[in-house]
């Protein structure tokens, strides 16, 4: 599989996925995406389950400075590919191993699976608005979903950074451990769910992400529309081009 995205079966029926792109940490690179893509593609048809994780200090951190430059001129938009919701479109359970960083569109990737463990240690941010820009990839939808409402709309508007220590504290409806304790405890699920037969594991997964994929469509539509606004903005063009370079 692709150099910098990884697939392994550390036990039978579980597909372990890591993300080690180190030359862009785990960015939205071509490669990143790319290698994603090619996995999910390439899963054994016995796979019961998913869970994925980063490298070091990184899970995922959203997009390039080249992505959303294209972005800003309407060359592209984030609905051209699906990646980022691959783990929601996945036909079986998926666990997101947040044991690093996960930032703006690699939160919003993150927050598509399953099951979700984040790291007490790691920095988590929908960092979207600090470049000016209205929040894509779905975020405005599947954060308030999997973090709780109130929560996620003050990450949504501050930008800032939050340790997962933070958020635990603050009750974020997701899993929050040591950083050491992430990828053995998300394994450990993995087993679990790799116990139960894979057509029972297909229709539950199938039953639980239906209302999700419903209202996700009308998220998307309506971030689309706000992007269309807010990534034209001459202030949104200079913050990409100035923080990138900080």
């Amino acid at each position: 599989m692709d150099d910098v995205v990884k697939l392994h079966y550390p036990e039978p029926n579980i597909a372990e996925i890591i993300l080690e792109d180190r030359q862009s940490r785990n960015t939205f690179s071509a490669a990143l995406i790319k290698g994603l893509m090619n996995v999910f593609s390439h899963l054994h048809p016995e796979t019961k389950v998913v869970f994925i994780h980063g490298y070091e200090n990184y899970f995922c951190c959203g997009g390039t400075q080249e992505e959303l430059l294209k972005l800003s001129t309407g060359e592209a938009t984030f609905a051209d590919l699906a990646f980022y919701r691959l783990l929601l479109d996945c036909e079986v359970p998926t666990i997101a191993a947040m044991q690093g960083h996960a930032i703006g569109g690699g939160l919003a990737f993150g927050c598509y699976a399953d099951s979700i463990f984040m790291a007490e240690e790691a920095l988590y941010s929908a960092n979207f608005m600090k470049y000016g820009f209205t929040p894509g990839m779905g975020a405005t939808y599947i954060l308030p979903k999997k973090l709780g409402a109130v929560l996620a709309d003050e990450m949504l508007f501050s930008a800032k950074n939050y340790h997962g220590s933070e958020l635990k504290q603050r009750n974020a409806q997701v899993t929050i451990l040591k950083k050491e304790m992430i990828i053995p405890a998300a394994l450990a699920l993995a087993k679990e769910f790799a116990e139960k037969p894979l057509i029972s594991l297909k229709l539950l997964k199938k039953n639980q992400v239906q209302p999700i994929k419903t209202e996700l469509s009308n998220a998307i539509e309506q971030e689309l529309i706000m992007h269309a606004t807010t990534f034209v903005l001459p202030e949104v063009v200079a913050k990409i081009k100035k923080l990138f370079n900080e």
